[in-house]
């Protein structure tokens, strides 16, 4: 974002937050609000852990002088508003993807093809040592704010109308998918056709045929009620994708310490939280589909070598325009 930009966000943010009537100050005498916002529904896992760990861990270690105040569905504006909000310090706190990865090229990492064994080990890389380096960078790069924790967004699979049980059966598929390089390049290295159309369309588009199918996490899925609009679904987890806890550095800052530590340890907690969550979701989500008559296929070994081997090209254009790339990605593969 340029400067320009960035500070047209803030006087929106400004103007947005004299219209909600109240800041991180607090409305009630000796008692702080802080606000948290996000754009997902108050089912998904990340949002459980904001509104079931940290808001009530907060409240109770500090004995009520701190008071969270959560909006969940996009109540207080989408993903590029929350995240210029952060900025500004017209919110709080919010939960964003990687909204700012144009900026901080270090967060294509979230959307990074087929970089872990399996959840456990993504749960691993983001609640550990590796996280609170990458936090520290992430924190210098944006001094005005502080990312207190990474959860999980979804692990993404592709859906089809048309036959998709094997790695041979994208060849000529119309797939949508979100408008970013990374994925538009895996999913025209599988030998389908990337359609970018907005979320907000994308039921239609599948209901109507204009394309064939899209990539999404089975939470999300269900939740957008793509399966009743498809037919199968592949579960090829090829991006697992991160959402992230941040709040304002001087929101943070003008706590007192002790403040401060009880609300990165509830942030880790909620992040902990919706992993373990999440990893649980999998079966439940995977028998729901197969209950709505989706057929559901895991990839064999076979199949799912054939799709690592198919993307390399983007992950090789990833790696020729990013020079921090293969070092991160070794440092997160060899998290155990």
């Amino acid at each position: 974002m340029t400067k320009k930009k960035f500070g047209a966000a803030f006087c929106a943010a400004a103007v947005l937050s004299v219209a909600l009537a109240f800041t991180s100050c607090g409305r009630d005498t000796g008692v702080t609000v802080i606000r948290v916002a996000d754009i997902w529904s108050s089912s998904h896992p990340m949002a459980r852990g904001v509104s079931e760990i940290f808001a009530p861990m907060i409240e109770a270690q500090t004995d009520g002088a701190i008071r969270v105040e959560v909006f969940h569905y996009g109540q207080l504006g989408n993903e590029q508003s929350l995240w210029d909000s952060v900025r500004s310090g017209a919110i709080d706190a919010v939960v964003v993807g990687t909204v700012m990865n144009s900026e901080y090229t270090p967060m294509l990492i979230a959307d990074w093809p087929f970089l872990y064994r399996d959840l456990y080990h993504a749960k691993n890389v983001w609640t550990g040592s590796f996280a609170e380096q990458f936090k520290g960078d992430f924190n210098a790069f944006f001094p005005e704010v502080v990312m207190l924790s990474v959860g999980p967004n979804s692990a993404r699979t592709f859906t089809s109308n048309l036959p998709l049980t094997s790695f041979a059966d994208f060849q000529g598929q119309r797939i949508r998918m979100p408008a970013n390089p990374i994925h538009t390049g895996i999913a025209t290295d599988l030998g389908a056709s990337a359609q970018i159309i907005p979320l907000s369309e994308l039921f239609t588009a599948l209901q109507t045929g204009v394309v064939d199918g899209q990539d999404n996490g089975m939470v999300t899925v269900l939740s957008e009620r793509f399966n009743e609009v498809q037919a199968y679904l592949f579960e090829t987890n090829h991006i697992v994708a991160t959402m992230h806890i941040i709040m304002n550095s001087g929101a943070l800052s003008r706590l007192n310490p002790e403040y401060q530590e009880i609300i990165r340890n509830a942030a880790n907690a909620a992040a902990a939280f919706a992993w373990d969550e999440y990893i649980l979701s999998g079966d439940i989500n995977r028998q729901t589909l197969r209950d709505a008559g989706v057929i559901v296929t895991v990839p064999t070994p076979e199949d799912q070598q054939l799709l690592v081997n198919a993307v390399q090209p983007t992950i090789e254009r990833l790696y020729a325009e990013n020079a921090w790339a293969r070092e991160l990605t070794e440092r997160v593969r060899n998290v155990q």
